[in-house]
């Protein structure tokens, strides 16, 4: 009796080991600040993607760009959370990268102090706004939208940019007089300040475009070698993402304490920032989702930032669609 148990257990054993040879390895890259970071801590975590059977290696950079830069030359196979305009940017310069995945909505509001004498977002004309720099998708989203849904053009107001800690400081400071600002920052925000909402970036989206779609901040990309060679790896990595996105939705609590844990937050701004988890990751790519993508581009073209259009190549579905026969 003890022989068999022990051959069965040898037998396990070398099921186990060969499951481990054959998995498949990814290198993902990802941003571990801003929006990206919640997404990725979670995936990272929880081991959504080792649970499809992928032997992840995560590589993590420490600014916005780094995940974006090191797949043009193949230091990782997938870039996560990847910035929308740019990575359409070195498509269109003839890099075989695809994008495959919308991981990230370009969620923000157009507030001003409570009090402020402004009422509308017409009333901004002649007025500072705070906002991300020039040549990031959002300041291309909002710009487009001021000028397609208020009418206010370029130059009827003054951008003063920063990142998202420095426009709540301009806007407690008054240093501006509106702001263009995520939710999740508002709710970080101290509970005595009280502001105005005057639109919101995704809504005045839809408007603008006519569509359902929100504006797209962030994909997913991978090198077009990696995706030729293994296909079915990239579809279970995005059929992890979809199952991470909905665990995160479910389970806003965990969420925090990962983030807590990963990041050091205080429990207070984790539970905040858990609580933006809806209104600021998607993983989808259907056809209103490139849709989306190329409008933006469209508008970063006009504003003179890019001057041709990504290869219908660059955007690359087949992954999406298989990954959604995954259970």
């Amino acid at each position: 009796m003890n022989v068999l148990r022990l051959m069965h257990s040898l037998l396990l054993a070398l099921l186990l080991s060969a499951g481990a040879v054959h998995a498949q390895k990814i290198k993902v890259g990802y941003w571990t600040s801003g929006f990206s970071l919640g997404f990725g801590a979670v995936m990272e975590q929880m081991k959504f993607a080792e649970k499809e059977g992928l032997d992840v290696e995560w590589v993590k950079f420490a600014e916005v760009a780094g995940p974006l830069r090191a797949i043009v030359p193949q230091t990782i196979d997938v870039a996560f959370g990847a910035p929308s305009t740019a990575s359409m940017s070195v498509a269109a310069d003839g890099v075989p990268v695809r994008i495959v995945l919308a991981s990230q909505i370009a969620e923000a509001q157009i507030v001003v102090p409570a009090g402020s004498p402004i009422k509308s977002v017409a009333d901004l004309k002649g007025k500072k706004i705070g906002m991300s720099p020039p040549g990031s998708a959002t300041h291309a989203i909002a710009s487009s939208i001021l000028q397609g849904v208020y009418g206010l053009k370029a130059g009827d107001y003054s951008v003063v940019p920063g990142n998202e800690g420095r426009l709540a400081q301009f806007l407690l400071q008054k240093e501006v007089d509106a702001a263009v600002i995520r939710s999740v920052t508002i709710a970080q925000m101290s509970d005595d300040v009280k502001l105005t909402y005057l639109g919101s970036i995704v809504d005045d989206w839809k408007k603008l475009t006519k569509g359902s779609a929100a504006p797209i901040l962030a994909v997913t990309i991978v090198h077009g070698d990696y995706v030729g060679k293994n296909p079915e790896a990239v579809a279970k990595f995005l059929a992890a993402m979809r199952k991470g996105l909905e665990f995160g939705s479910k389970n806003k609590d965990r969420v925090a304490e990962i983030l807590q844990k990963v990041a050091n937050m205080k429990p207070a701004d984790a539970k905040a920032y858990a609580a933006q988890w809806d209104g600021a990751y998607m993983a989808s790519f259907e056809t209103a989702d490139v849709a989306s993508l190329k409008r933006m581009q469209e508008i970063v073209k006009a504003a003179g930032t890019a001057k041709k259009d990504p290869p219908d190549s660059a955007f690359m579905t087949e992954p999406y669609q298989r990954s959604k026969q995954i259970k």
